[in-house]
């Protein structure tokens, strides 16, 4: 098979929950045992940092990665979804998985897989792990696809654990309460590995103190030890430019992921960095400032409050859930604009009603749906948006629907792309 090919089978033989929904969720990891017993369990080849949350493990896992190469290690970094080619999911020192090599893993191993019959997320895990173990990194950053306890990826052992925050998302799978989802997260937690909770919240935060002393997992919750507070001067739209308080020092950080929210995971990524430095001698230099400085460049990281024009002022962000909604809303709030034009579309199972309830009522919106199984009906999506006085026109497609409304702003206005990452992706 050449790569198209190879694509096409992974695509349409295994179930891919971005795509189709609850249809590919595995209630296991019998098949990422399978997968990995078939190359004798390449994850133990390397240390890695293990990384979940239902907001910010992206931008963490990508800061991350980010520093530890620019401590020269060679750094494997393994994240979902992809925006707009599927090799983004696994990158060595920001360079994503040759074609070659996806290809011939799969040719490898297709009869296994065709007996094992895996999700495409537990094969596409597999493939990660083999080529890191082939590519001898020194050590990869691994972010979970959803929930923790029984993601794929939680099969590795690693040197630290962070979650990053819990909130409400694929409650159908993880729980319909904050303690129940928190308890699914904390799944990640391994004994006498040291643990980072990014956030304080009443709800779940017992649940991983509880855990982690079970298992004597030292735990660290990083907006308890580190403040960060925004520069009230910031020179252009592209930076977030920030001072941090943290173990006695207070450190300048230049962030080019720009999105107001991205404070909170600095917080949680210097907590991280600190416990790295104090844990363990290897990492006692690690460059935080540089690294985070470098993130865009070291990582190639898309879609965080990503800017892609200036006039007018265009920007994309793949939140995608209340919580993240909410960030996005917030942090427009802040412009100024003559008028709002928002490229807007969903996909089927989230908290839709919850989502438009947050939606500002001044925007034009311009309705559509990604083009996946479970992208919602741009006629639908208008129709439930009535009631919350969100009212625009839908297009037969994304692009579409992005044409118009660049057609329709003026230089003064704002243009803003998001509501799921699949929306982002299809500009981009």
């Amino acid at each position: 098979m050449n790569y198209k090919q190879v694509l096409d089978y992974m695509y349409s033989q295994l179930p891919m929950f971005q795509r189709i929904g609850a249809a590919a969720y595995k209630a296991n990891l019998d098949n990422t045992i399978a997968i990995s017993d078939l190359s004798d369990h390449p994850y133990r080849n390397f240390q890695t940092i293990h990384i979940a949350g239902t907001n910010g493990k992206g931008s963490l896992s990508h800061m991350l990665a980010s520093i530890m190469q620019e401590e020269g290690l060679k750094t494997g970094l393994y994240t979902s979804p992809h925006l707009r080619d599927f090799r983004e999911r696994m990158k060595i020192n920001g360079i994503m998985i040759p074609e070659e090599y996806v290809v011939d893993y799969v040719e490898r191993y297709q009869e296994d897989f065709n007996r094992i019959r895996p999700s495409f997320f537990e094969m596409t895990f597999g493939m990660a792990m083999k080529w890191f173990s082939d590519s001898k990194v020194d050590i990869a950053i691994i972010e979970t696809g959803m929930g923790g306890r029984l993601d794929s990826t939680n099969i590795i052992t690693p040197i630290l654990s962070v979650i990053t925050n819990i909130g409400m998302d694929h409650m159908q799978f993880l729980g319909g309460s904050l303690p129940e989802i928190a308890l699914e997260k904390a799944g990640i937690i391994k004994p006498e590995v040291p643990i980072v909770i990014g956030e304080t919240l009443p709800e779940s935060i017992e649940v991983f103190r509880n855990v982690a002393q079970q298992i004597n997992a030292p735990l660290i919750i990083a907006d308890q030890i580190v403040t960060v507070v925004k520069d009230g001067r910031q020179s252009d739209n592209h930076w977030l430019n920030a001072t941090v308080f943290h173990s006695g020092y207070k450190t300048r950080v230049e962030c080019p992921l720009p999105g107001n929210y991205q404070l909170k995971n600095l917080a949680t990524l210097v907590a991280a960095i600190d416990l790295l430095k104090a844990t363990y001698p290897e990492f006692a230099s690690l460059p935080m400032v540089s690294g985070i400085k470098n993130t865009l460049k070291n990582t190639n990281l898309m879609g965080r409050w990503q800017i892609l024009n200036n006039k007018p002022l265009t920007i994309c962000d793949i939140g995608h859930n209340r919580d993240g909604i909410a960030a996005v809303v917030s942090q427009l709030q802040t412009l100024e604009y003559s008028r709002l034009h928002f490229v807007f579309g969903v996909v089927n199972d989230k908290d839709i009603n919850g989502i438009l309830s947050l939606l500002p009522m001044n925007a034009i919106y311009y309705f559509c749906k990604a083009d996946i199984p479970r992208g919602l009906d741009a006629e639908l999506l208008k129709e439930m948006a009535s009631p919350y006085e969100l009212y625009g026109e839908t297009y037969l497609s994304v692009t579409e629907a992005y044409e118009a409304a660049c057609k329709n702003a003026g230089d003064n206005d704002v243009i803003f792309i998001g509501g799921s990452a699949f929306v982002v992706a299809e500009i981009l």
